[in-house]
């Protein structure tokens, strides 16, 4: 935000500078250089003494008045061909130096003129300029004048912008507050603003939208939650049926009918666990946090998997050290990436744990099939399964790799996933230092 009015700031101050060397420009070809014109009025004391007292001598007294001119002035006059005069002044100027007209040289402090016109005065006076040097022009003056006629004006501009500004940043500080809370999880965050402030409206919008945001997701999380809870019942009274079913059931046939009622059931028992589990993540202020032993929670998550015929490589690196986190969530987070790895692999899965002064990296790898860079943002949202994953069999539910990435980011981690150098995916948990203990 301070970034945004800080460029405003800069657009207008280059704005302004723009538009004062336009006025310059404009000002220059419509009504001639200023700097000449301050020039001229620094010179006006030589230049009137050149046209009202030398000028209206008569012919044989003209020199005799510019000698008594040159005795009193600081000024410097001297008479130089007319040649050497044009060779000191620019093309643009020459034009005005023929006419008769006093042609000033602010750079060099001088002015030049014609001695005659018509030659009048004495012969060869017409072939001749007065040099006019060492003049009172001090154009840095008059630059320092300018500089600060352009800092009272944008002074005079910024001021009034910068108080009509101020209550915009305010407000607009306000509903970035308020997004970055609402985007963190605080779904009760609105922005209180004044029906006077310019973006009053914009606030109310947000707040709206915010309420049906909100109202949305706790009707979700409400009908997960009683849903869930209410599956449990007739499936625990489906479960007692099936057992008393089994116990009966002479037929070969229909007892293979109930194992799979009951794996199937099984399999009801468990979704309804995961959303459960997915439940208590939604509606969690934060992680109960405790100081643990990191190493002995990876043993535990490793050797919790099932038996499969993938080889299980572990690094756990040096110096993991003990970690102010949730035990208990922190591990599900790790178990469900293993047997997500265990899922996929062909031959092997791997485990690798490194810690440095301000982070901790926990990397689960497969050589599996892996999973395309397109999908690899969605794979973490629930009940998302990679088309090649429909089945039971492999598939699961989708809501492991949600219920992992839910717990890093309860904890102000993030959950990752990259190419694995043994081909198949890899998913990093990151979590930064402000979690971890010495």
């Amino acid at each position: 935000m301070n970034r945004l009015f800080f460029r405003f700031f800069v657009l207008v101050m280059l704005s302004i500078t723009a538009a004062t060397f336009v006025i310059y420009f404009v000002f220059a070809r419509l009504f001639g250089d200023p700097l000449d014109d301050i020039a001229r009025r620094q010179a006006s004391a030589q230049i009137f003494l050149l046209e009202q007292y030398v000028d209206r001598a008569p012919a044989d007294e003209w020199l005799g008045r510019l000698n008594k001119v040159r005795e009193v002035s600081d000024a410097h006059f001297d008479l130089i061909p007319l040649d050497q005069a044009r060779a000191a002044l620019p093309a643009r100027q020459h034009a005005a130096l023929e006419r008769g007209e006093v042609v000033l040289d602010p750079q060099h402090k001088a002015f030049f003129r014609r001695v005659d016109l018509r030659g009048d005065r004495y012969i060869g006076s017409n072939e001749e300029a007065i040099r006019a040097y060492n003049l009172p022009i001090d154009l840095g003056q008059a630059l320092a004048m300018e500089v600060v006629r352009y800092v009272v004006v944008a002074l005079a501009l910024l001021v009034p912008i910068a108080l009509w500004s101020r209550s915009h940043w305010r407000a607009l500080q306000t509903l970035s507050r308020v997004a970055d809370e609402f985007g963190a999880g605080q779904l009760s965050a609105r922005a209180h603003l004044k029906p006077a402030d310019a973006v009053y409206p914009l606030a109310e919008r947000i707040n709206a939208m915010a309420g049906r945001i909100q109202g949305l997701l706790e009707a979700q999380k409400n009908l997960l939650h009683s849903v869930s809870h209410e599956l449990r019942t007739p499936i625990a009274r489906l479960e007692f049926a099936l057992e008393l079913l089994h116990a009966r059931a002479d037929d070969p046939a229909l007892a293979k009918r109930i194992t799979a009622m009951e794996g199937d059931l099984a399999e009801l028992n468990e979704l309804v666990n995961e959303l459960l589990s997915m439940s208590k993540l939604d509606n969690a202020q934060g992680p109960q946090r405790t100081l643990f032993e990191l190493e002995p929670l990876l043993r535990e998550c490793t050797d919790g998997l099932h038996p499969r015929p993938q080889r299980l490589h572990v690094d756990l690196g040096e110096r993991l050290g003990s970690m102010d986190a949730d035990r208990r969530l922190l591990g599900r987070a790790i178990g469900n990436l293993l047997r997500n790895a265990q899922k996929y692999a062909a031959h092997e899965v791997a485990l690798r744990v490194r810690r440095d002064d301000c982070r901790i990296e926990i990397a689960v790898e497969d050589d599996g099939p892996g999973i395309p860079e397109e999908e690899r943002e969605r794979i973490f949202e629930p009940f998302y399964r990679l088309d090649r994953s429909r089945d039971r069999a492999t598939g699961g539910f989708g809501l492991g790799l949600s219920i992992a990435h839910k717990a890093v980011t309860l904890h102000g981690g993030q959950l990752k996933v990259e190419q694995s150098t043994l081909g198949g995916a890899r998913f990093v948990i990151s979590v930064p230092d402000g979690v971890l203990a010495s």
